[in-house]
């Protein structure tokens, strides 16, 4: 058995949206005080409060503040495990040495969503999902849910509402085997160039969308802080992001599948696109002390928003979760001199970023994408050679 998701939209009604908003700004109360609960206990006794104290202090919190009654109260304790689940990554990050990044108090717009995590307090039948506190909201059913649900989970996104269940399903039948293999080289001027020649172009959503993204955001700073025509400009403009953040999505997916389908090894450069995208350091002028030279940080800033835009790091991710149910193989490999090696002889061509043709004294000649793709693909199959043959 596998655990796979399945995320359907919701339409409920104007009552049964009030009564969603209610319980998720409860659940939203309910995980900052439990975190200010933590944070005062460790300062008093130096000691960490367990998740099982704050859920069995649920019924004194009930009698207490009455509005909590109407919340299931599985869906309670749920978001006190998932505030523990913040504390447990915080730990891990400590012990591996990484930055810690200490759980942090969730502002409303950040708190999106809230679990049932167990098979009671909900009901799907035909068009219907059945919601405790809630009734009978109509769910569209758009492709078929598969395997037993596990979770439900209600999610707002801006001004809809989305439900994902989280199932157990058997085992996917792995696709047909296949020695073909690929190289991709990822790109901002392509989204990819494949080791076979061909190139996908960049769609560049964000950049499409950033006209009427920059007007949205105009008209949402001029009005008056905390007014009905703000709360409006800013949903509009919430509209605009969430288009285009679908758009990006879809792509991804619809190439993701496409080549898992077609290949049995894909090969990828292992990118650091945090490090890709950091700010240039200052260059401060010698001549002058306090004044600081150019240092190309608004044409690193346009680079860094086409970076972003492209989504390499959700397209990978879709390519392994894809290949994996699928009995196919996704390589990261090492992306150093990738495009200055000769895919040809295997020396070291020297190029600038702006000569876009590679050409070597052995005779190879290329667009410097393709001739980094084949690079790309022929270290992907000497990792898989060697993790097979080990």
């Amino acid at each position: 058995m596998s655990r796979k998701t399945f995320k359907y939209r919701l339409y409920p009604t104007a009552k049964q949206e009030q009564t969603l908003l209610f319980f998720l700004r409860r659940c939203h109360d309910l995980y900052n005080a439990g975190l200010e609960q933590r944070k005062a206990y460790y300062q008093m006794r130096h000691n960490s409060l367990s998740c099982y104290t704050q859920i069995n202090e649920l019924p004194d919190l009930k009698r207490a503040y009455p509005a909590y009654r109407e919340v299931p109260s599985h869906v309670l304790q749920d978001v006190l495990r998932r505030l523990d689940k913040a504390f447990a990554a915080f730990f891990r990050r400590i012990r591996n040495g990484e930055t810690p990044g200490y759980p942090r108090f969730k502002s409303t717009s950040r708190y999106h969503s809230f679990t049932y995590p167990d098979v009671a307090g909900w009901k799907l039948q035909g068009d219907r999902l059945t919601l405790a506190g809630v009734g009978d909201v109509k769910i569209k059913l758009h492709r078929e849910l598969q395997g037993k649900i596990k979770t439900v989970t209600i999610r707002r996104d801006v001004d809809q509402w989305y439900v994902t269940c989280s199932c157990d399903v058997p085992e996917e039948a792995p696709l047909p085997s296949s020695e073909a293999a690929v190289g991709l080289d990822l790109g901002v001027m392509y989204f990819a160039t494949l080791s076979t020649g061909e190139h996908i172009e960049n769609p560049r959503h964000y950049r499409k969308g950033l006209k009427q993204i920059k007007r949205l955001s105009q008209v949402k700073d001029r009005r008056k802080q905390g007014s009905h025509r703000r709360k409006r400009a800013a949903l509009a403009l919430a509209k605009a992001h969430r288009k285009v953040r679908n758009q990006r999505q879809n792509f991804h997916h619809q190439l993701s599948r496409r080549l898992v389908n077609e290949y049995g090894l894909l090969a990828m450069e292992d990118l650091s696109i945090l490090h890709m995208t950091a700010a240039p350091e200052p260059k401060p002028d010698p001549d002058h002390p306090g004044e600081y030279l150019p240092n190309g940080a608004a044409a690193k800033a346009g680079l860094n928003r086409s970076i972003f835009d492209a989504g390499w790091g959700q397209f990978q991710s879709f390519c392994i979760v894809k290949a994996e149910r699928a009995g196919r193989r996704v390589v990261l490999v090492d992306p150093r001199d990738t495009s200055q090696l000769c895919s040809g002889c295997g020396t070291i061509v020297q190029k600038e970023l702006i000569t876009r043709w590679h050409s070597c004294a052995c005779g190879t000649a290329l667009d410097r994408d393709h001739n980094a793709a084949l690079n790309i693909l022929f270290r992907g199959q000497e990792v898989a050679h060697d993790a097979t043959a080990s």
